[in-house]
């Protein structure tokens, strides 16, 4: 590392070196959370940029508001892996680096001469991390993966959206984001086992398979029933809970998840329906999601009478799962997770002013990492090069007159 960067030894990741050539979301999600937890991460990049820094480019900005949120605390350099040199250039890092991780297509690496068995020779302790759509290995290996697709191809749409109507994709880029998830926990399962052999490992996370499990209460419904499950709008999957929706109210929505008896006996004096807890259509969940259609419209009389924030008040009060239904502004300015550090503001030096979120993972008795602005493409080439490899400054200017760097 740099003699110029300082990073706290009261961090779980400290001295470990990262070389991530994540793109889009999944990879570098991953190593946003390594570099919070205090890894030193260098994001390689193509000359051109990653996929998501050509968006922003294409709109002539260096960066976008997603671009920020995942790269902030790494720093870049570029790259030409299809020249001897690059590929000799990133040797190099590898012998002096803990964790490289990818999430290109199958094969892309092993094609330009630098997967996993290849590296591995020049650094058997290395953890090589690669988060692919179906795996790097069965007959839909080499299937074309996005967010989108696997949804799809996972049976999320399936289940998603309302009843009699299309599949749906969910709103969010949540496959994405649970490989990358995924593809930490891999790295950190292999990282502690080296700690005890002092060898590496390689690490693989097919996301079609880590979204699999989300799909259990649907699966419940289909082994249960023997039919294939319906989209259920904002009801249960497997339509054995009541109440348990989205409610109107007179400036938006609720969502309201009646989880036990009690919860329902509560619901029912927030509603001042006393009467209903004797009733014996609504005795217990069986009964209420027997009668489903009856107990959406009675808690839904009550709902539309009331602000959003007014029904989460009472239903606070009362010990109800509850939420109001939030959109992006109000999520962004939610003073609870701006008050616990989750969110901050951040002074970006393209951006502006933005909110930018840290690691949601609290280890305890560790120093804060405070949040530095995304690089620019290439930004630290002299410093990772230069400082840390020992280039020359004539040995950079040739790299960079050839296209290397």
């Amino acid at each position: 590392m740099p003699a110029d960067t300082q990073i706290s030894e009261n961090l779980p990741l400290a001295g470990i070196t990262v070389l991530d050539f994540g793109q889009i979301y999944q990879g570098p999600y991953c190593s946003m959370l390594m570099a919070k937890a205090g890894a030193n991460v260098i994001k390689i990049e193509p000359l051109t940029g990653e996929p998501l820094r050509r968006r922003a480019l294409s709109g002539g900005k260096n960066t976008t508001l997603p671009v920020a949120m995942l790269n902030a605390n790494k720093r870049a350099v570029t790259m030409n892996l299809k020249d001897p040199r690059g590929r000799d250039l990133l040797f190099r890092m590898v012998q002096r680096a803990d964790v490289l991780l990818e999430n290109f297509a199958p094969g892309v690496m092993d094609k330009l001469g630098v997967g996993w068995s290849v590296l591995h020779q020049q650094n058997p302790a290395l953890i090589y991390a690669t988060g692919t759509g179906y795996g790097i290995s069965g007959p839909d290996r080499d299937n074309l993966a996005m967010d989108l697709t696997i949804q799809a191809v996972s049976g999320i749409m399936s289940v998603t959206g309302e009843p009699g109507g299309s599949p749906m994709k969910a709103g969010p880029t949540l496959v994405d984001f649970m490989g990358g998830i995924h593809l930490y926990g891999g790295i950190m399962t292999a990282l502690f086992e080296r700690s005890r052999t002092g060898k590496g490992r390689l690490v693989e996370v097919a996301m079609q398979e880590t979204v699999y499990c989300s799909m259990a209460s649907s699966m419940q419904h289909y082994l249960t029933t023997g039919d294939i499950p319906p989209r259920t709008g904002n009801r249960q999957a497997a339509l054995s809970s009541a109440p348990y929706n989205v409610y109107a109210t007179n400036d938006g929505h609720v969502a309201i998840n009646v989880v036990t008896e009690a919860h329902w006996q509560n619901l029912c004096t927030a509603m001042g329906r006393e009467d209903l807890k004797t009733d014996p259509r609504f005795a217990t969940m069986k009964d209420r999601s027997a009668n489903m259609d009856l107990t959406d419209e009675i808690v839904t009389a009550w709902t539309t009478g009331l602000g959003k924030m007014d029904v989460f008040a009472i239903t606070a009060k009362y010990k109800i799962p509850c939420a109001p239904v939030r959109n992006v502004a109000e999520v962004m300015s939610d003073p609870h997770m701006h008050g616990r550090g989750m969110l901050e503001w951040v002074d970006h030096p393209e951006l502006g002013r933005v909110v930018l979120p840290n690691s949601p993972l609290r280890l305890h008795g560790t120093d804060k990492v405070a949040s530095t602005p995304s690089p620019n493409i290439g930004e630290h080439n002299n410093e990772i090069y230069g400082a840390w490899l020992g280039l020359s400054a004539d040995e950079l200017s040739e790299l960079k007159a050839a296209g290397v760097i």
